[in-house]
């Protein structure tokens, strides 16, 4: 074999090896291009909700809220929205949770929705309500995934699972969750003896006065717990509306809680004085007493949310530590 040939040979061998190396590296690209698409796929994933089904393709990091109470459930999980509806009354926050929702945008109302504000924010979800923004929801989809819980009466810890759940949480969530019912096993143990008094609850807003029952935030927390209420307020329903004078006595009970939505008209503070002076309500058991409380209407109703029953919870055992 001569020299000349000996050189071909070893060139075609060299040019053999760079191609199979070539292959190989092209393939291992390949499989890890594939494994990345593969890891990307596995990060999506889906939610069902009141409006159906929604796939979320990655843990969302712009996120906005259209409830109060979930305004709430996302600072409590250590999410910080980019937008939110404006709190029911607070300019523009509730004062419990003003300095957590620095720099976040007002997106309208829980009632009223500006959508173009939503879609300027360009978010990667969109969590709200079907009670208050089903006609809207075809048009938050467009913009980005959107879950909706189905209501916000009763008890706020439903809606907070699916909070926790739509933005890949729910460890968290279950972790915040075990907290809350930890809080209610020590109020039911430290206040065993005091089970039995017989808690009223009343709220009074611009030209409405009511009597809330065990279907609204304040009646389930009080619930949990295991205290008694009055008979004419120990009903699985929502709450007695629009009473008139001559129901003042189904307020009585052994502790009285109240709390006005005021929004700055001063209407519902003027009829709740109507009714504190009322000589009925002064005839109550529970006005003799001087077991008449008020408290924190954002705290004990409008928020809803779970900063909220908490705080409720802090509210409570102050108050029962007196009685």
């Amino acid at each position: 074999m001569n020299k000349k040939y000996k050189q071909l040979l070893f060139s075609i061998g060299i040019l053999v090896l760079l191609t199979l190396t070539a292959c190989s590296s092209s393939d291992t690209d390949n499989k890890e291009e594939k494994s990345k698409d593969k890891e990307g796929a596995a990060d999506a994933y889906t939610v069902e909700h009141a409006m159906g089904t929604t796939e979320i393709p990655s843990n969302p990091e712009k996120v906005v809220i259209l409830t109060n109470e979930g305004t709430e459930a996302l600072l409590e999980l250590g999410i910080k929205p980019v937008g939110a509806v404006q709190s029911w009354t607070g300019d523009p926050w509730y004062d419990h949770i003003a300095d957590q929702m620095e720099g976040v945008e007002v997106v309208g109302t829980e009632s009223q929705v500006n959508v173009e504000a939503i879609a300027k924010l360009k978010p990667d979800l969109i969590i709200g309500n079907k009670m208050r923004q089903e006609d809207i929801y075809s048009q938050l989809e467009a913009i980005a995934p959107t879950v909706f819980a189905e209501t916000l009466r009763g008890d706020w810890k439903e809606n907070f699972k699916l909070y926790a759940e739509a933005v890949n949480k729910e460890d968290k969530g279950q972790e915040v969750l075990e907290a809350f019912d930890n809080r209610i096993n020590e109020l039911k143990e430290k206040f065993a003896d005091k089970l039995n008094m017989e808690i009223s609850l009343v709220r009074f807003m611009a030209g409405d006065v009511r009597i809330y029952h065990k279907d609204t935030f304040a009646g389930v927390i009080l619930e949990q717990i295991g205290f008694a209420r009055p008979k004419e307020q120990d009903k699985d329903d929502f709450a007695e509306k629009n009473l008139s004078e001559e129901r003042i006595p189904a307020m009585d009970g052994d502790i009285l809680f109240y709390f006005t939505y005021e929004t700055g008209d001063g209407e519902a503070k003027t009829l709740e004085e109507e009714f504190l002076n009322n000589p009925l309500f002064k005839n109550l058991d529970v006005a003799k007493e001087e077991n008449v409380h008020k408290v924190d209407d954002a705290i004990w109703n409008t928020a809803g949310g779970v900063i909220a029953a908490n705080k409720m919870l802090d509210d409570l055992e102050k108050i029962m530590e007196e009685q």
